[in-house]
């Protein structure tokens, strides 16, 4: 981003669902947020359960509406006290809850040409095919800047081990 003016940075939005590449992406954007002496505008997007059709046609749409907002309120809380703890992230910070697909939320709330939008860039390898598709949304669509952290080494890792567990393998614990 060398270059980019910091001084008009109004906003750092970023994407948060829990997944292990929105936490890297949440940290990597409260970084830039302090770096850029911006806002952090950590964003959580939610659909109902079989998506809007299916909630729809639910007697009790309204009521089943509202306990999900609660539920997405009480999801982004709780990463936040996860990643921040008690600390002060170090700048002002505004959680979002939006109803609606991830993609959409965030290019709509990174609407000014002064923001930066982060987004989590997916999983490499060949699981990079079937996923990712919110960061290609948003680089598709935004309307301000948008960085896309790649996926921790971490969660490589991690995904070795499930898969290990997956098929029964055996570990090698020796290198723990």
């Amino acid at each position: 981003m060398s270059g980019y003016d910091a001084s008009v940075t109004a906003r750092v939005v970023v994407g948060v669902s829990g997944s292990l590449g929105s936490v890297t992406a949440l940290r990597r954007a409260a970084a830039l947020a302090r770096r850029l002496g911006a806002e952090l505008w950590p964003v959580l997007a939610w659909e109902p359960p079989g998506g809007d059709p299916a909630a729809r046609r639910s007697p009790a749409a309204g009521m089943l509406a509202e306990e999900w907002q609660r539920l997405a309120r009480q999801r982004l809380a709780s990463v936040l006290e996860e990643i921040f703890g008690t600390e002060d992230p170090g700048v002002p910070m505004h959680p979002v809850v939006v109803h609606g697909t991830a993609g959409a939320a965030l290019v709509a709330t990174a609407d000014r040409e002064n923001d930066v939008l982060v987004v989590g860039a997916g999983r490499r390898g060949l699981q990079r095919a079937f996923s990712g598709r919110v960061s290609r949304h948003c680089l598709a669509h935004a309307v301000c800047p948008v960085l896309a952290v790649p996926p921790s080494p971490l969660e490589s890792q991690l995904l070795s081990v499930h898969r290990r567990n997956t098929w029964h393998l055996r570990m090698d614990t020796r290198g723990l």
